[in-house]
């Protein structure tokens, strides 16, 4: 069973660094895709970065070039470096995992975790 667990989260001032992981510690093998994705108060939740089954990566336009999305497949744990943090970048942030299956044509089994608040001053 697919269990996350984020760390790393804390305050900063404004052009601080915060490196965030999250670890399945249901220790579950799948073929999956990760992300991050944050949600500011009072706002939706939205993509940040994610990583799929081959490496590669995306993110949303805000982060591009400030964060740096990573994976470590033998310890089942992805890492999110973000730099140059900035006072819009506060919010909580969610690990997502979705495990691929095949039952009558590709589906997600979509996990999230419980968040870690990053806090950004200026």
């Amino acid at each position: 069973q697919v269990h996350l667990v984020e760390s790393g989260g804390g305050s900063v001032q404004a052009g601080g660094s915060l490196r965030l992981s999250c670890a399945d510690t249901g220790h579950t093998y799948c073929t999956s895709d990760m992300s991050w994705y944050r949600q500011a108060p009072g706002k939706e939740r939205e993509f940040v970065s994610g990583i799929d089954s081959d490496g590669r990566t995306t993110y949303a336009d805000a982060v591009k070039g400030r964060f740096t999305i990573s994976q470590d497949n033998a310890e089942n744990t992805l890492a999110l470096q973000m730099n140059s943090l900035k006072p819009e970048d506060t919010g909580m942030y969610y690990c997502k995992k979705r495990c691929a299956y095949y039952s009558s044509g590709l589906n997600y089994d979509t996990y999230w975790g419980q968040g870690t608040q990053v806090t950004v001053s200026s």
